[in-house]
């Protein structure tokens, strides 16, 4: 990607990464200004109109992303469930299970369908990712549904 304001970020946060990692939409305003103090983005205005700030790599901000990117993680994934927090408690689990197989069967169905309008074509990393979420969903769907079962 070249150049982006906050708000197109905000836009293409919630189309892609925004899946799989949350952020508050303030992070897209602050950041970037935190970024160019530091040098990694430059900052530019729109001449005229809103005079908006519109926002680019720089040289140092591309290898600061390379470095980043080539580091190895084994962090786990934070886990922030409130159905999952329900039945710890003890809810009845039948209605939280038709709510949430609802809920999976709706965000699996938004993901394949973000597959099949990528295509073959689509970069490797976006794609992946996707297909992390898509086998994510997927699973969900056979643990509520292996749950309503059971209740």
């Amino acid at each position: 990607m070249g150049e982006a304001t906050p708000y197109e970020l905000k836009g293409l946060v919630a189309a892609s990464v925004g899946n799989f990692w949350s952020l508050h939409h303030a992070q897209l305003y602050t950041e970037p200004e935190r970024l160019t103090r530091a040098g990694y983005l430059k900052e530019t205005r729109e001449a005229g109109g809103r005079r908006r700030k519109r926002y680019t790599l720089t040289l140092a901000g591309r290898e600061a992303l390379r470095a980043w990117l080539a580091e190895t993680t084994d962090e786990l994934p934070e886990l922030r469930d409130a159905a999952l927090l329900r039945l710890f408690f003890d809810a009845d689990a039948a209605p939280l299970a038709e709510a949430q197989l609802v809920a999976h069967r709706a965000k699996l169905r938004e993901y394949e369908q973000l597959a099949r309008e990528a295509g073959e074509d689509a970069p490797s990393g976006p794609l992946t990712a996707l297909q992390a979420g898509i086998v994510h969903e997927r699973e969900w769907v056979r643990y509520w549904q292996r749950l309503r079962t059971r209740a």
